[in-house]
């Protein structure tokens, strides 16, 4: 059997709190089951709402919660190159589209439709830009516009065929490729995107089991299909319960008072803090 490689990968734009303490402990006790491997990755590529000090406050709580990792820490922001090499892979194969919407018109062009796609998250995109001419597209590429990439979930799915994976929450799942549309695989601003970053990084540190929240359980659909359009391996999967504070209501960096710098500084103990924890 290999060995289990986990990763805790928090973005570095706000203070850590609970729900990234229980997020990071689940990771780690599934690695060390098998005295595997824990890793700490940043994804910081939304250089837009990274800050330094987030950086240092996420490994000094790790640290003092005694959630100690494997190796140097990653950084998606020094793997652009990387990132676009996958999108360049998959507008190759033929299922990556440019994208000249504006958020204003996508919400436009969704409201005008009488039945609009939907998703776990809301509205869909309604795939204007895909139904584009290539001259199209060609001449306002060559007009200097600049798109974001989108994912043609439904040339993908015909490419690679009924999918699945394994949960060891939630148990076998049949991937459903319309179930978030047509994705963004590269926005304007920053030339990646959630889904493609980190695909293409577990895949390069050999992530074996993903944990992360259960509202990224929909995610994972789309992640399926990009590991098989671009030759990566299949991990397993374990999508956690979130932590909720005492309303129900997840937890978000809006909760300082649930922070674990704040919590440090109200003299709980590391045991204290991970007691509370589900």
């Amino acid at each position: 059997m290999p060995q289990t490689v986990t990763r805790f990968a928090p973005s570095p734009t706000g203070w850590p709190h609970l729900g990234h303490a229980y997020a990071a402990k689940v990771a780690r006790d599934l690695a060390k089951q098998d005295e595997g491997r824990f890793l700490l990755r940043f994804e910081d590529i939304d250089h837009t709402r990274v800050r330094p000090e987030y950086y240092d406050a996420i490994e000094t709580d790790l640290h003092w919660l005694g959630l100690d990792w494997d190796g140097p820490a990653l950084r998606q922001s020094d793997r652009t190159t990387a990132y676009a090499a996958a999108l360049e892979d998959l507008r190759h194969i033929g299922v990556a589209y440019p994208c000249f919407c504006t958020r204003r018109e996508i919400e436009d062009e969704v409201a005008r439709m009488i039945s609009a796609p939907h998703g776990p998250e809301g509205a869909l995109y309604p795939g204007t830009c895909r139904r584009l001419s290539e001259d199209e597209r060609n001449t306002r590429l060559a007009d200097g516009q600049q798109p974001a990439w989108r994912l043609d979930a439904g040339k993908a799915a015909e490419i690679t065929g009924p999918l699945s994976f394994t949960d060891l929450r939630h148990g076998h799942i049949p991937v459903d490729p319309t179930l978030l549309g047509d994705v963004v695989l590269a926005r304007k601003d920053i030339g990646t995107s959630y889904h493609l970053a980190v695909v293409v990084d577990d895949s390069f540190q050999q992530v074996t089991h993903v944990t992360r929240g259960e509202d990224l359980l929909p995610s994972t659909h789309v992640h399926r299909i990009l590991q098989t359009l671009l030759g990566f391996p299949e991990p397993v999967y374990l999508h956690h319960a979130l932590v909720v504070d005492e309303n129900g209501v997840r937890l978000a960096k809006r909760h300082d008072s649930l922070s674990i710098r704040s919590l440090r500084e109200a003299k709980l103990t590391p045991p204290d803090l991970l007691a509370r924890l589900p």
